[in-house]
């Protein structure tokens, strides 16, 4: 066993619910995709049909995304306390302003597993993302500098940090 496959994965209780809407999505489309590779395999003449290969290959896939969200779901952790009141951590509602255009934007940090599924009010930025690696630790009033892939840089400010 690595440490990865035993390591907890921190959620916000919004998203540990959305991933397991998700993952009942997945089973519902699971239960489809097994409708159809049997109706393909019953009308398939020979087994080099490609209605049939694609058929296996979207289940193989549904399956390998049902696995990963049971993996998560698993090692998930719902984030109740915060050690760090006044600096950003896992579940942080944060409201940066960005420095070249004075514009506000609020963004929650999660998880990457988190960040990955969608839906929700708010934007959600991956604390291994670029800005949520700078952002962990910080609190209200810090400022920061973010070295994007381009080249460029984007100047950031903690205006408030909420939970």
């Amino acid at each position: 066993m690595t440490s990865q496959a035993t390591k907890q994965i921190r959620l916000t209780r919004e998203g540990f619910e959305r991933l397991q809407k998700t993952m009942l999505q997945e089973q519902n489309r699971l239960a489809e995709a097994t409708r159809i590779l049997q109706e393909q395999m019953e009308t398939s003449a020979d087994n080099e049909d490609t209605g049939l290969e694609d058929a296996k290959r979207e289940k193989m896939n549904i399956e390998a995304r049902i696995d990963e969200l049971e993996d998560t779901l698993g090692r998930a952790t719902i984030i109740e306390e915060h050690e760090n009141e006044g600096r950003v951590e896992l579940g942080a509602l944060v409201t940066l302003i960005i420095d070249a255009t004075k514009k506000e934007m609020r963004v929650q940090v999660v998880s990457a597993p988190e960040a990955a599924v969608l839906g929700g009010s708010l934007p959600r930025i991956s604390e291994d993302s670029p800005v949520g690696k700078e952002l962990m630790g910080r609190k209200k009033g810090d400022a920061f500098v973010v070295n994007l892939d381009n080249g460029k840089q984007m100047k950031y400010k903690v205006k408030a940090i909420d939970y």
